[in-house]
């Protein structure tokens, strides 16, 4: 199984080949549509005119990543924010992982030090981490020993919670539903603080 997003064909292959571009719309996937974080390394292939690897985006020139994150239609709602993030989660792969994102989880021995991983990097919390544990164990087959009980909720067979529950427009559906239902609950919980 694979991601299948209502966005272009290419994109959808383009984040199942390539590592790195999975990872970035995952770094993407915050304060945007899932669709719009999921393309946008998509975008950035086409800008580029080639698809990068995380040492080029590491040592890539700040203000001009900066440019193509912003040049219309923006990757992200938050341009600048967004290209540094990327350029950071780069760095650490270079540093940590020889520039390959897909080490991340192939060399992680169990569910547990893939969470630890995915946490470690900039901008990913324990959510959006156990998010991106349950997107690669559901539609990656990226299943070390523990990884449902790291993905937390979001690793239940049947769950419609997260990006990584998305298999066609009806899951999409009942996965919008359910981040407007938590939205409410949120709010509710808030206004009765």
């Amino acid at each position: 199984m694979t991601l299948v997003l209502p966005i272009d064909p290419e994109a959808n292959r383009l984040l199942e080949r390539n590592p790195l571009a999975l990872l970035t719309g995952m770094v993407l996937d915050q304060q945007v549509s899932m669709e719009k974080a999921f393309s946008s390394p998509y975008v950035l292939v086409r800008r580029l005119g080639h698809e990068p690897d995380a040492a080029e985006l590491a040592g890539y020139d700040p203000e001009a990543l900066v440019a193509l994150f912003a040049a219309p239609p923006a990757l992200h709602r938050f341009p600048k924010a967004m290209a540094a993030r990327v350029q950071e989660v780069c760095r650490v792969l270079v540093d940590r992982y020889d520039g390959d994102a897909a080490r991340l989880w192939t060399d992680a021995t169990d569910g547990a030090d893939l969470l630890r991983r995915i946490a470690d990097l900039p901008g990913f919390g324990r959510q959006k981490a156990q998010i991106f544990v349950a997107l690669l164990g559901k539609r990656f087959g990226v299943t070390p020993q523990g990884w449902r009980e790291a993905a937390g909720g979001y690793g239940d067979p049947g769950a419609y919670r997260s990006v990584a529950d998305v298999t066609d427009a009806d899951s999409l559906r009942r996965v919008r539903e359910y981040k407007q239902q938590m939205k409410a609950a949120a709010k509710a919980k808030a206004a009765g603080d």
